[in-house]
């Protein structure tokens, strides 16, 4: 048997022999609890699938991994487990018509985020279980047709511990020991869902009157570990949900179809969340132990928001396979932002897009592996790396393109036509461009070829000609495009004339907007305007490119940033700048003090943490070594000059506060950091909470300040499921040869460690401050990547070959370590070879932009 990695050919094959009816899956999770004998935990699964076969006689075969099976029965026929199971896939032959297949298995609890994840509680020794399942993981949990197009109702009955509740897609109840919900309409296998344990659950009720004069009511329900229950801000929750729901009934014209609505916030969770339909399950960090910014609660809900509109984008509608995979999370990242500024108190969410969602975007869209977004999907390993900031940001912001394109109107009666007439089935590419092309009237084939189907990001560029009187003789938009991906498309931007007013502030005087498309367009319509000191192409942001400046908005920009008053179009500038510094145009060191001039003037706490993930980023793989420490010295000091600057108490000054941390390195600075968590130190206004106490020791356990003994004792201050993770990934963080090598075995060596400490690991183990500690592991990573994707599960295999890739050794001699891998591992899986690609060209580029940088 090929083994684990399905691919779109017997995908396809399997579809068109089979059809599932229906499937019956009953668990027994009792085992979750109590004392395991020293043997790995399994739980029972006994799977009931009913379907039919187009070719009577013929062959296919079921998905199944677990460590055993006890019995498989195919239409009343005892198989041997021996002969038909090889530890992924059930052999079935000679298939009739109808066939019902019972398959009983022993099943492994996961303990890497994948399947039916395990987790207990350090704090009070509970255990809560929950299942992941995208793209391929509800074959670990019981047997099936694992592939997207191959939908059934499910019934599902679960058997827990007395004193646990269980909840499923559908709504459940108890009954002489047994859990059973009702059984779904027809979903894919990879959005049904369990959660079991003791989880803290809070109730509320959505009610909405339809058209026909009856009552929509949906129950609504949201849970966290009791551990998590005191910060549980459960009403926001239900606040965000209830604003969404309202906001899809009215523009989707088509009910919520599955009946009860819970949410889980739940531990050690990869992804930010999941749309099982009835039950989404997102990771509990969205549940807040300290003081955050209004920018967390933003990006929750966009989350909350992003997973509602999968209830209709991806779970009522599905793709066929995964090459359609944008089909549901493009546009769910398209409506959680659009949803957020319509429906909830986040009104400038779309700045929050620009900036943070599209940078994103323009980064995967440069890398070696940037695919169109319609992808080539050829296997299950390439839809897991599939879920990147193509598919999802680059696919949002070419939605929005499109929106401009055809209009809001024809493009939300285009969704509703698609509802409509695929629900509950299976769709390709063309299905939703069928539906635009009615609703619009225009030719979506051509749209689709340039935007969908081809792949990189153009960049527009303004040049401005004057006449003898200083007003505008000619303004054109001159369109690039790389080399390697040599597209250039259609675009319809806005272009925006700023100049400086009596009071300093640079604001928008005209704007115009065109569709630019060749290599260069002219914008007629801003002739004879007066001359600009600053063109911002792609004003209000409707496009997706690369703004280019020209050399005297560029030098506006330099004197005068923080004077644009607009907040979107100065986190436009701020995104451009970034991208040009990435692109080697612009010194880092440039951009580092753009960020000291005129990040304190920042209004959108959004755009400001941004902008400190930028410099830091700037600082620590884009500028010159030579200069490193002069930028070492500078981000502190002006991140505690803005910090001691900023109102007392604001969230502005947490989030300075938490960069200071970041830019900390010299021994005042730490010294200060050490001082306000022992209370011997102040800053008016600054409570340094449990989350801010971590963030503060992990800067001072790098720079050998904070030894095992200090950390212990922080821990027992939180010792909580949260509090482990942060100590984990301090400890990793201490300059010692030994801590290197420890934090590199219970990684490599070791499967002792669950997904999120080996997340928190990673995390601590490289720092930036330690370069030459972590010079040896360099030739580690090349030895031990293959084995590692070999042995290891998909994702932990991804955290690894991401988190450890030696991208602080950025020399040509790291690149040429890299090269000397990829030409001796041809044969290399596809999916492993392209993360060391990936982490390749971000090496590539870091050098490039370190020679642009010592040439300043």
């Amino acid at each position: 048997m090929p083994g684990e990695n399905l691919s779109r050919d017997e995908a396809r094959e399997r579809a068109a022999l089979l059809s599932v009816d229906g499937y019956d899956v009953s668990l027994d999770v009792r085992s979750a609890v109590g004392d395991a004998g020293g043997e790995p935990r399994t739980f029972r699964s006994v799977t009931t699938i009913r379907f039919r076969c187009a070719e009577p006689g013929a062959s296919s075969f079921a998905d199944l991994i677990a460590p055993g099976v006890t019995a498989v029965s195919l239409n009343g026929r005892d198989l041997d487990p021996r002969e038909v199971f090889d530890g992924c896939r059930i052999t079935l032959e000679d298939l009739a018509a109808d066939n019902e297949l019972i398959v009983d298995a022993q099943c492994a609890y996961s303990r890497t985020g994948e399947g039916l994840h395990r987790f207990v509680d350090p704090e009070d020794g509970e255990v809560y279980l929950y299942t992941q399942y995208e793209p391929a993981d509800s074959r670990r949990v019981f047997a099936c047709f694992e592939q997207p197009d191959l939908k059934a109702p499910f019934r599902f009955e679960v058997r827990a511990p007395q004193e646990w509740t269980v909840w499923s897609n559908g709504a459940g109840r108890r009954a002489d020991g047994v859990w059973r919900f009702a059984e779904t309409r027809p979903i894919s296998t990879y959005i049904t869902c369990v959660v079991a344990g003791p989880y803290h659950y809070v109730t509320d009720t959505y009610t909405r009157a339809l058209p026909d004069g009856g009552t929509l009511e949906i129950p609504l329900g949201a849970m966290c570990r009791k551990g998590l229950a005191p910060h549980f801000d459960s009403d926001d929750v239900f606040l965000v949900t209830k604003q969404g729901l309202d906001f899809f009934h009215d523009h989707f014209d088509y009910p919520y179809p599955f009946g009860k609505y819970d949410q889980a916030f739940v531990p050690e969770y990869n992804l930010g969340a999941m749309e099982n339909p009835g039950l989404v399950t997102f990771r509990e960090e969205f549940i807040f132990r300290g003081k955050v910014t209004r920018a967390s609660y933003e990006a929750r809900a966009n989350v909350i928001l992003h997973e509602m509109a999968h209830m209709w984008f991806g779970d009522l509608v599905t793709m066929v396979w995964w090459d359609d995979l944008w089909l549901k999370e493009s546009f769910a990242d398209f409506m959680g932002t659009f949803a957020n500024v319509g429906a909830t108190r986040f009104r400038d969410a779309w700045i929050t897009f620009a900036n943070r969602r599209k940078a994103w975007a323009y980064r995967a869209d440069q890398l070696p592996s940037t695919h169109p977004v319609t992808a080539d999907i050829r296997d299950l390993q390439d839809a897991k790396l599939n879920f990147d900031g193509i598919t999802y940001a680059k696919g949002a912001s070419v939605l929005k393109q499109l929106v401009a394109y055809v209009g809001q109107d024809a493009f939300l009666e285009g969704a509703r036509r698609y509802f409509k007439r695929h629900a509950y089935g299976n769709t390709r590419l063309g299905d939703l461009l069928a539906v635009l092309e009615e609703t619009s009237g225009r030719d979506m084939a051509a749209w689709s070829r340039a935007w969908l189907q081809t792949a990189g990001v153009n960049s527009l560029t303004p040049q401005v000609l004057l006449t003898a009187e200083g007003r505008i003789d000619e303004l054109a938009v001159v369109q690039e495009a790389a080399e390697s991906h040599p597209e250039l498309r259609p675009h319809r931007v806005a272009v925006g004339l700023y100049r400086r007013g009596g009071d300093g502030a640079l604001e928008r005087y005209a704007r115009a907007e065109a569709d630019v498309d060749g290599p260069r367009t002219v914008v007629a319509e801003l002739a004879g305007a007066e001359a600009p000191d600053l063109v911002l192409v792609n004003d209000d942001d409707l496009t997706y490119c690369k703004i280019r400046f020209d050399e005297t908005s560029l030098a506006a920009l330099r004197e005068g940033l923080g004077d644009v008053t607009d907040p979107l179009a100065r986190a436009l500038c701020w995104s451009a700048l970034w991208n040009m510094t990435r692109d080697a145009l612009l010194p880092a060191r440039d951009f580092v003090d753009l960020v000291l001039r005129f990040a304190g003037r920042e209004s959108d706490i959004g755009v400001l943490q941004m902008l400190h993930a930028w410099a830091h980023s700037a600082l620590v793989h884009y500028a010159s070594p030579a200069w490193r420490p002069t930028g070492e010295r500078l981000l502190g000091e002006g991140a505690l000059r803005e910090l001691r600057a900023a109102e007392p108490g604001g969230e502005h000054q947490l989030a300075w506060a938490r960069f200071f941390a970041t830019a900390a390195s010299g021994r005042a600075e730490l010294e200060l950091l050490q001082g306000l968590l022992e209370g011997t130190e102040k800053i008016d206004g600054l409570e340094v909470d449990q989350e801010l106490r971590w963030s503060f020791l992990e800067p001072l356990a790098a720079h050998g300040l904070a030894d095992e003994r200090t950390l212990a004792r922080e821990l027992a201050r939180d010792d909580t499921a949260s509090g482990k993770r942060h100590q984990v990934r301090c400890l990793a963080a201490r300059p010692s040869e030994a801590v290197k090598a420890q934090a590199w075995a219970q990684v490599v060596e070791s499967k002792a460690l669950s997904n999120a400490l080996v997340e928190a690991t990673i995390a601590g183990f490289a720092q930036s401050s330690q370069r030459e500690l972590l010079g040896p592991y360099a030739g580690k990573y090349f030895a031990v990547i293959d084995r590692i994707w070999s042995e290891r599960s998909i994702q932990i295999g991804m955290d690894v070959v991401r988190g450890l890739f030696p991208s602080l050794q950025d020399s040509p001699a790291t690149l040429e370590a890299t090269d000397a891998w990829l030409t001796a591992h041809e044969d290399a899986a596809p999916a492993l070879r392209r993360l060391v690609l990936e982490a390749r060209d971000d090496l590539a580029r870091a050098l490039r932009a370190q020679e642009c940088d010592a040439r300043a």
